[in-house]
């Protein structure tokens, strides 16, 4: 059977939301210096794009993860790779991905940052998928809440593809 790409959540939609998120964490962090922390490799279009619209002072620095290792669900394995060149220590810190599947990733990310003594961590996601949560997590920003569904575009991958389309899109089954 034959499939076919179905939008979920258009460019326009994104870039609207995008927006109005940077905005909510403006207001939140007005007057900090903060950490910006984006987790690679998804994670990186959803925050460009978000940092960009933000005021906020911030010193960007990075981290790898992986959990899916080229499957369309996670192995439940987090794995932090390489360790950040900023100071965490007494900062706000805002984590940046782009989606909360299992939350075991965030999870992971949120007490491996903790464990450096920051000021506070806030969790910011493109995508939340809560019937997919195996761990109790929840983002404190999340763009869009969606179904449980396989998902490209925006920086999400498969087989380390796709993350440059600038949309959300699944694959549906042809009649």
């Amino acid at each position: 059977m034959a499939k076919t790409e179905k939008i979920l959540i258009e460019r326009k939609e994104i870039e609207k939301r995008v927006v109005e998120l940077a905005g909510e964490l403006d207001e939140r962090f007005q007057g900090v210096d903060l950490l910006v922390v984006p987790l690679l490799r998804g994670g990186f279009v959803f925050a460009a794009d978000l940092v960009r619209e933000m005021k906020t002072r911030m010193e960007i620095d990075f981290l790898t993860t992986s959990s899916y290792e080229h499957q369309e669900v996670s192995t439940g394995n987090v794995k932090i790779f390489g360790n950040l060149r900023a100071q965490v220590k007494d900062r706000h810190v805002l984590i940046i991905d782009d989606i909360v599947d299992s939350g075991r990733t965030m999870e992971s990310v949120v007490e491996y940052m903790k464990s450096m003594g920051p000021a506070s961590v806030t969790s910011v996601v493109l995508l939340d998928k809560p019937s997919r949560r195996e761990v109790d997590f929840h983002a404190d920003y999340a763009a869009f809440t969606i179904e449980d569904v396989f998902i490209v575009g925006f920086g999400l991958d498969y087989e380390s593809h796709y993350r440059n389309v600038p949309y959300i899109y699944t694959y549906v089954d042809e009649d």
